[in-house]
């Protein structure tokens, strides 16, 4: 399965954890594709933004457990996603409108 740019980048991770990423470290978070690999995300991100990428770093989030209060303690889980830390060259960066 051939993914496109697009189909790799899903969103960028806006939190208060982040955006310190960001600011300290030249750090960006994003949520990608569950199958991208690190190359990918990398070329991804080069030509997305054009920026040069120094890093990237992957964390595979597992389902957590969750209740549902309002309808009789329902239980189910949260979404598994996958989540990059890309660290990207000096002097380079993305402005995600934030």
């Amino acid at each position: 399965m051939k993914l496109t740019y697009e189909d790799i980048i899903i969103e960028p991770v806006i939190t208060e954890k982040a955006l310190n990423l960001r600011d300290k470290y030249n750090k960006y978070v994003f949520i990608v594709h569950k199958k991208a690999t690190k190359p990918q995300i990398k070329e991804a991100i080069e030509k997305i933004f054009k920026v040069k990428v120094k890093k990237v770093n992957t964390i595979n989030i597992k389902p957590k457990p969750r209740r549902d209060f309002r309808r009789r303690f329902r239980v189910g889980y949260t979404s598994s996603y996958k989540k990059a830390i890309v660290t990207l060259e000096k002097g380079h960066k993305i402005d995600l409108g934030v």
